[in-house]
């Protein structure tokens, strides 16, 4: 794998800090953060420059509450300056090298992959009647509070060799446990932190019909025995690189018999 250097300095640039502070407001203009940092705004993205600049940014405390949701979740808010345009800066340079590293059928918070796009694929999929007879369905427990920091780190040294880049990085993910639901970062970290192990599921073993959505996957094979095999040396494999742990109500069942409950849709065939 090519590393990638130089890319702190396109991140730090008064350009850049501007346009991430463009986007980092859409929708929040009205909010207080955002009404507290346009007193001083052009001050403001000038320091925050500096600051980078001289390696001197320190992750913010973090507001934390609670959702209700699908399930209960921990969610982490930071202030809007400097740390949410500090987190546009950075994905306006890397998102579009994160998304390369993806697989195709990798979803959630990629731009053109959301819920729509990852159920279509699974209709398509499903036309295929032999080779889709049986689902395999899992998702990991507690996966975005259980990714492994060193872990992460390691990942991306694979990819990038900027240590100015690896430094702003690591300071961020050590700012609080696992990675936090509400970081803008969050959602490429842990979609990142699962790359390599799509690329193993479709390179290496060679599965044709895998679908993941953040920690939501769906495997379809034409026999319940290769899956079965198959969810073995995926907990191995989750356990042993990543630290992961697959929850146990995984579940293997022929598909026309219910259906696959995905993304929020059901799927027949």
């Amino acid at each position: 794998m090519k590393r990638i250097g130089d890319l702190y300095k396109s991140i730090i640039n008064i350009e850049n800090l501007q346009l991430a502070d463009e986007k980092a407001r859409k929708g929040k203009k009205y909010t207080y953060g955002v009404k507290q940092h346009d007193r001083n705004r052009e001050a403001n993205i000038q320091a925050l420059h500096e600051m980078l600049r001289h390696r001197a940014y320190k992750t913010s405390a973090y507001d934390t509450f609670t959702v209700f949701e699908t399930k209960e979740r921990e969610v982490y808010r930071l202030p809007y300056f400097p740390d949410r345009i500090t987190h546009h800066a950075i994905m306006n340079v890397l998102e579009p090298i994160f998304v390369s590293v993806f697989t195709a059928d990798t979803y959630s918070c990629i731009k053109g992959k959301g819920i729509h796009a990852a159920s279509y694929a699974v209709k398509r999929a499903l036309k295929d009647v032999q080779g889709t007879q049986y689902c395999l369905k899992l998702d990991i427990k507690k996966f975005y509070p259980s990714i492994d920091h060193w872990t992460l780190k390691t990942l991306l040294m694979r990819k990038f060799k900027d240590k100015n880049l690896l430094w702003l990085l690591f300071e961020i993910i050590d700012s609080a446990p696992g990675v936090p639901i509400g970081n803008y970062l969050s959602q490429y970290f842990a979609n990142f932190y699962l790359a390599y192990f799509d690329h193993w599921l479709k390179e290496e073993k060679q599965v044709k019909y895998y679908f993941r959505y953040a920690d939501d996957l769906v495997i379809m094979a034409p026999d319940k025995e290769s899956l079965h095999k198959l969810l073995a040396e995926i907990k191995n494999y989750l356990h042993t690189n990543l630290k992961l742990t697959v929850k146990s109500n995984y579940q293997i069942f022929p598909v026309k018999a219910r259906g696959i409950d995905f993304v929020g849709y059901v799927h027949y065939q």
